[in-house]
């Protein structure tokens, strides 16, 4: 998990896919972060992202950088208690001129029983399940 975590936080930013009725949606996020040995993600309640994950929380997470690629599929879990928002905005305090740890906007959610594969076009790929 702390590899998946480097990996996502080294690329900056990565791309969130989730489902919307029968159509795929993808967009960009960049917080990653461990917080009681699960990794974590934030959004806010008020966009159409967080209303696809609480419909469908099966998500998948694709990531580039040198040459390698990640793709971490999973399911998000929502986690509302306020120690949890604080360790994500602390880590991301860029974050906190749009969220606070206790406004109604801010969401975070960890992945379980996710499947992360490490792939390039010159090596095997690697699976890593956490």
């Amino acid at each position: 998990m702390e590899r998946v975590e480097k990996f996502l936080k080294e690329a900056g930013t990565y791309y969130l896919a989730t489902v919307d009725g029968d159509q795929p949606r993808v967009r960009p996020f960049g917080t990653a972060h461990i917080f009681e040995g699960k990794l974590y993600i934030q959004t806010g309640k008020s966009k159409d992202v967080s209303k696809q994950i609480h419909t469908n929380p099966k998500v998948e997470i694709c990531a580039f950088k040198n040459g390698e690629w990640l793709r971490v599929a999973g399911t998000l879990v929502e986690d509302d208690r306020i120690e949890a928002k604080i360790s994500m905005l602390d880590a991301y305090p860029q974050l906190k001129g749009m969220y606070s740890a206790d406004d109604d906007n801010t969401e975070v959610f960890y992945i379980k029983d996710a499947t992360a594969t490490f792939s390039s076009f010159i090596k095997e790929p690697e699976i890593v399940k956490f």
